[in-house]
């Protein structure tokens, strides 16, 4: 039962860290045509960079339940394969920082913008490509509700377990 209630927070690691990618990708659409920033200069793109982190080391049962049917270091269970660097703890997705991308801005000619350049006429856009935003944004997407499915399967078979449990 231990081993469900750890693929949950292995999920919720998940859900959490691409609705806060989808967060980023909104304010990048949101920012794509602002010019002046408060920091100076047109607004940057920014990327989320995930991470593993660990969620709880590997519970005693399945241990014991591999000591029982004799298997060694062989890896076991669906989650121990995913996460094959450190067999002995269950490993979740975190976001490890927010960066803001050093690509060049995009220079539109435009005389007539109050941030244009008086000698070229040309205004520094920022460096956000929309098309690339809303693939990410569907990539977070389907990245997110995978792991919803994940957890209805999850709660499913807690319930079916229960249920045998009860017989």
């Amino acid at each position: 039962m231990s081993d469900l209630l750890n693929s949950f927070k292995i999920s919720a690691t998940a859900l959490s860290a691409h609705r806060m990618k989808m967060n980023v990708i909104s304010q990048n659409l949101a920012n794509a045509e602002t010019t002046r920033t408060p920091e100076g200069g047109p607004y940057r793109r920014q990327m989320v960079v995930f991470g593993s982190n660990d969620v709880k080391e590997i519970p005693n049962g399945l241990q014991k339940y591999r000591k029982e049917r004799g298997e060694k270091e062989e890896i076991f269970s669906p989650f121990e394969s995913v996460f094959q660097e450190e067999k002995d703890k269950y490993k979740g997705v975190e976001v490890k920082k927010v960066v803001k991308s050093q690509e060049d801005f995009r220079l539109v000619y435009n005389p007539s913008h109050p941030d244009a350049d008086p000698v070229t006429g040309y205004v520094a856009m920022p460096n956000v490509d929309t098309l690339t935003e809303v693939a990410d944004m569907i990539v977070a997407k389907r990245s997110y509700e995978a792991s919803v499915t994940s957890m209805k399967n999850t709660k499913e078979m807690i319930i079916k377990a229960l249920e045998i449990g009860r017989q």
